[in-house]
């Protein structure tokens, strides 16, 4: 499928060093001559790893499937069109928890690189986008008949000295309305839960999934995870980030995001790491958080022939 609205290469001089990209084994990835780089699976389109200066920022699971048999357990799982389990009568009734685009293979549509803005000639820093294609006719027949609506994604990872973003475009193609929730299920990398606080999300309302889906109204300046932790927090503004910062307030990350007003903030703990089959070693709960940017909590309707765009930037801050 093709790109729309394609980004144009801005002209840099030929002395200035160059992202470099690799394809092999159906991954992607990009690496900055500043030493940043981000990989990506064409299955799920999964971000599974972002490197600076050498430090993993995520998480992926030892025991996670790379092979394309089940989606990866970690890095960045990319949920559409529906968050969780799928609810009666609705279009999406009939499809697998998350929707399909994390296990559907994505097409690689293309790398752009462009200057940093703001970069100096002695200071020049390239940044690198790559752009991954799904449409309904790549789907499998399965999955056609359980969501037969035209639509085209469009997904960029875009890899700069200080970040990494990542934004959906969602087109409808078709001749008919359609719903969808989105959700970037990101799995940040800690050295240890215990010494996490997620900050930014005082007096917010929450879903709180691991207590029958009651609501609930954050209290905690800086949330501390001390048990299984599956919450939904609603209506965020985008523009103010979600900061995960270390017990003596350091910040860790910082995640602002574009048209996504919800935050998952997931941990599954010790008895449900110990339950799943790709996640591992037991222990790694302690060494992981979910932050996840999306719109969740309703529906978003598309037109025929209209596209959304959401997505979000994640700020290493180590």
């Amino acid at each position: 499928m093709d790109r729309s609205k394609k980004p144009s290469a801005i002209g840099v001089g030929a002395s200035l060093p160059q992202p470099s990209l690799s394809i092999k084994d159906n991954v992607i990835e990009a690496s900055l001559p500043t030493g940043q780089s981000v990989a990506v699976n064409l299955y799920g389109a999964t971000v599974t790893s972002w490197k600076v200066n050498g430090k993993e920022h995520l998480f992926v699971s030892e025991k996670a499937h790379l092979d394309g048999s089940k989606p990866i357990r970690g890095g960045i799982p990319l949920v559409f069109p529906v968050f969780g389990p799928p609810p009666q009568n609705h279009d999406t009734s009939s499809l697998p928890q998350h929707g399909f685009a994390r296990n559907s293979n994505w097409e690689f549509l293309g790398k752009s690189a462009f200057e940093a803005p703001g970069s100096n000639s002695d200071q020049s820093h390239m940044n690198v986008k790559l752009d991954f294609g799904l449409s309904h006719s790549m789907l499998t027949d399965e999955f056609r008949q359980m969501w037969p609506h035209e639509f085209g994604l469009v997904y960029s990872v875009t890899l700069t000295k200080d970040t990494l973003e990542t934004a959906l475009q969602v087109r409808n193609d078709g001749q008919k309305n359609f719903e969808f929730q989105v959700l970037m299920h990101t799995y940040l990398k800690v050295a240890d839960i215990s010494d996490v606080r997620v900050k930014g999300l005082e007096s917010k309302t929450y879903i709180d999934k691991t207590l029958q889906a009651t609501s609930h109204t954050e209290s905690s300046p800086a949330l501390a995870i001390t048990q299984e932790t599956d919450r939904v927090y609603q209506n965020l503004d985008p523009a103010v980030p979600v900061i995960v910062a270390s017990a003596d307030d350091k910040p860790l990350f910082s995640i602002t995001r574009e048209a996504l007003s919800d935050v998952v903030v997931w941990n599954p703990w010790i008895e449900k790491a110990k339950g799943m089959a790709d996640f591992g070693p037991d222990e790694a709960y302690k060494n992981m958080i979910c932050v996840e940017a999306g719109s969740v909590s309703g529906w978003q309707t598309l037109e025929a022939g209209d596209t959304w765009e959401g997505g979000q930037s994640i700020q290493a801050r180590l």
